[in-house]
C-alpha cells in the first residue's frame, strides 16, 4: 500500500466529506528530510468533526490521527481543515 493509500485510510477515521492529498516529494528532492525517506504533503480535509474546533485542534486531530505515519513516511504535511460550512 502507498503512503497516501495509507494517509487516506487513516483519514477515513475523520468521515471526511472530501479529502484531497497532494504529493509534493519531487519538489523537495535534495532536501535533507526527502533524504530520510520521509514525503512532503499537502492535505485539504472537509469535516464536520473540525466544528468549533481552533486551527491547531483540528491540526492536531489530523496529525493524532495519522498517528506514527507522522514520524516514518511523512516529513511534511500542509494542512488545510475546514467544515462543510466554511466551503
Amino acid at each position: 500500500m502507498s503512503t497516501a493509500d495509507l494517509i487516506h485510510a487513516r483519514l477515513a477515521a475523520l468521515a471526511p466529506e472530501t479529502c484531497t492529498l497532494e504529493d509534493e516529494s519531487a519538489q523537495h528532492h535534495g532536501h535533507a528530510g526527502a533524504a530520510s525517506g520521509g514525503g512532503h504533503y499537502r492535505l485539504i480535509i472537509v469535516s464536520s468533526k473540525f466544528r468549533n474546533l481552533s486551527t491547531l485542534s483540528r491540526h492536531r486531530l489530523v496529525y493524532e490521527t495519522l498517528g506514527e505515519l507522522m514520524q516514518r513516511e511523512i516529513h511534511a504535511l500542509s494542512i488545510t481543515a475546514l467544515t462543510p460550512e466554511e466551503l
